[in-house]
Parts: C-alpha cells; structure tokens; sequence
C-alpha cells in the first residue's frame, strides 16, 4: 500500500486527494498544513473582515471531509525538508515523515518588501484567516487602516476595511492600481471607483519606514510624509513557498518546475497550485498563475496521474474576477498592447464601463471588462482554445455580441460561463 503524503491543505490540495480516492480507495494519505485550520476559501476573507460572512461560511468541506476520505490530517506543522532520495519529509520541530509519492502544493505567502519596521506588531499579510481574524481584532480600536500595494490582494483588503468604517490609505508604487490585472485606462476607472467610496490611493509612492515601539504607530513615506496608521496590511503581491525543497534535486525558478503532469524533473515528486510553475496558454512558456480556479484544475490532474494516469495539463491562465462596491471587473490573459498585436476598445467613462480586447494574428491573446462584464465566459473560451476570431472580430465590441455569434467556430462545446472570483 503506497503511502502518499500532501504537504498543503488548500484548493489544490484538496482537488488532488478527492482526485486520488476516486481512483485509489486505500492508499494511506497524510496531509500536512503549517495552517490550524482545515481546508477554507481563501478567496473569501476579504468577506470575513468586511463583516459580509461569517468564519463558518469559509469551509471549504464539510467537517467530515478528511475521515470521510481517509486522511492522516496535520495540522499547525510546517514541513522545512523534502529530501527526494531518502523519501523523507522533516517538519519544524524535527519530526520524520516518509513517503512513497509526495505532492507539494505549499502555495504562496505574502511578499513582505525589506522596509524598515516591517515586523511591528500591526503589520499583516492578507492570505489566511489567521491574517483577516488580526485585522478584524486591530479594526476594533483604529480610525487608519494603511495598505501597501494596489493589486487585488491589496484593493480586497482596502475594500473590507473601509466597510468597516475605516479611513483607508492605499500606498501605490506605481503609477496606477491593478498594474498586474489592467491597462491604465481601466486602472484609472477603478481607482476613480475606490476615491468616490472613500479609499485614498496614493500612487507613484515608495513606503520608507513603518514607525512605532513594537506596535505600529504610522507609515512614512520616500517623499517625508508621515501617514499615522496602527494597521498596515501587506498586499504587495505573494512569493511561492519552495524553501522546502532548496537543497534537494527538485528544480526550481519563480517556483518549483513542473512537466505537463504536474511532476517534477524527480520521479514521484509532483507540485501543483501557486507553488507550481508550469506552462501559460497565452505566453507559451512556463509561469505562475497563482489563482484558485488554476490551482483546483492542477490539482485534479496531478492527483489522476499520482494514480499513475498520464492526463496532462493544458496549461494556466491568467484570469480575475472581483467586484468592489458593485464595480465587476473582469480580466482574462494579456491586459497590455505589446509590438506586433492590436487592441480593440470600448469606453464610457461616465458610466464607468470599459473593454479591451487584445489580439494577435487574429487569435485573441487578452480581455479586459469594467462595468458590463456580460460574455465573459464566451470570451474566455475563444482565448483558452486559441480560436480564429477574423470572422467575428469587429462584433466583439458590440453590445449584441453573445455565444450565439461563435457557435459555427466553436461548435457546441462548453462555454465557461462562471468565471470564479480570485
């Protein structure tokens, strides 16, 4: 009996046991979490400081999820060492685990920037619960709530502390919002969207130093603004949790690499989820699509072929979905115009509505929506599957475009018609 050992316990994860006990009833499986809480929605704890659910409302399965399937669940452990010759996993506090076949599925922390007082009591991230539960207890007795980085992870933590009555800083290195996600047309929309709700983003600015004895007082900027704050949130993008497998064969570069089965260059080794680092539809090459849609989609398929299936991967996406104060923004794929491609648009500032659609030899290649983000899915499928779009092109923009404009290019095929928020 193989002895299978998981070392995560999100989306991923969690795909690839359900994966491996549709095909595999006895293998014994341990998973391993550096969490103390069971498998949750990490895409929804921007909902949880906002007051909009509650932390029941997070779970991911069902209480009995992990007997029901059979599972060896650690939980508060982080493993430190994967060393792929002795088949041995070793957790903080030296303890031995060995395995027959390992996935790693470790996901992503938040990139915390080398910025003096970074670590005062005050100062979160804002990927766990752990990280909203703080925010939720800070909230209580603070006035100022100061978020550094304007990307998604930042904006939903800007977004729940201003429905907590906050006055919300956001402190911007570049020059807009959402500079991974949107052009700057559509940034300047959304950021226009935030400031009319009471979210201050301060853009183009650098963080010098985060001031306080112990505890968080204020943030100072490059410029000598002094911002006083008692909370600082942290949402300057995430960093891939490899460190576990630094002194081992396994190869790595943004994250751990891995083939078009979601194994690694080491038999019997996978990785799959933000850690792993496999091929993007749109580029063409390898890359990290750190999304949970991804992350369920890899770990299905890294389960079916620990089971010794040889399924493979097609590939990640690039894809977001969010809404903040009623404003739905939608991005799919590339979101800048790049030498040897075209863009087609629409605006309407007023009424806060933008699309883009970027296209290269008659293959669509990007998507950007604000506003009316109808037909998103029949978007998304003309990109994933790279279909010729000459025949249609000059309809895209148009209000009546919809699936049944595609049907002779794409058959009856699914059509994505949900596309999950991050």
């Amino acid at each position: 009996m193989k002895h299978i050992c998981i070392i995560g316990n999100s989306a991923a994860a969690i795909s690839a046991v359900e994966a491996i006990r549709e095909r595999d009833k006895d293998s014994r499986i341990t998973m391993i979490s550096d969490e103390e809480y069971p498998a949750y929605c990490r895409c929804l704890i921007s909902y949880l400081l906002a007051g909009d659910i509650s932390e029941g409302k997070l779970a991911l399965r069902p209480q009995d999820f992990y007997t029901q399937n059979k599972i060896d669940l650690v939980l508060g452990k982080k493993v430190v060492k994967l060393d792929p010759k002795k088949q041995r996993l070793t957790l903080a506090d030296n303890e031995k685990i060995e395995f027959d076949i390992a996935l790693i599925a470790t996901g992503a922390r938040a990139d915390f920037p080398d910025i003096k007082g970074i670590n005062k009591e005050g100062v979160s991230g804002f990927r766990t619960i752990k990280d909203a539960k703080d925010c939720l207890t800070w909230a209580q007795f603070a006035k100022v709530a100061s978020v550094l980085g304007g990307g998604l992870i930042g904006l939903k933590a800007a977004y729940a502390l201003r429905k907590k009555g906050l006055d919300v800083k956001v402190i911007v290195k570049s020059k807009h919002v959402l500079s991974q996600v949107l052009d700057e047309t559509g940034a300047a929309i959304v950021q226009r969207h935030l400031e009319h709700h009471g979210i201050d983003v301060l853009p183009d600015q650098d963080v010098a130093e985060i001031i306080g004895n112990g505890q968080v007082k204020a943030v100072k900027l490059g410029s000598g603004k002094v911002i006083g704050s008692p909370i600082v949130i942290v949402g300057k993008g995430v960093k891939p949790n490899i460190e576990l497998v630094k002194e081992s064969d396994i190869k790595t570069e943004f994250g751990i690499i891995t083939d078009e089965y979601l194994k690694t260059n080491v038999d019997g080794i996978f990785a799959a989820g933000d850690v792993a680092q496999c091929f993007d539809l749109v580029r063409g090459a390898a890359y990290i699509n750190a999304l949970w849609p991804n992350a369920i989609e890899q770990g299905k398929i890294a389960g079916a072929n620990i089971c010794g299936e040889k399924k493979a991967y097609a590939g990640s996406l690039a894809m977001n979905s969010v809404e903040f104060f009623g404003l739905p923004i939608i991005s799919i794929g590339l979101k800048k115009t790049e030498p040897g491609f075209e863009a087609l648009e629409f605006i309407d500032k007023r009424n806060s509505i933008y699309k883009k659609f970027i296209i290269k030899e008659n293959v669509l290649k990007g998507f950007i929506a604000i506003g009316k983000i109808n037909n998103s899915g029949v978007i998304l499928k003309l990109i994933r599957d790279s279909i010729d779009i000459s025949s249609i092109k000059q309809d895209l923009v148009s209000d009546s475009f919809s699936y049944a404009r595609i049907i002779d290019l794409v058959g009856k095929d699914e059509i994505y018609t949900n596309i999950p928020a991050y």
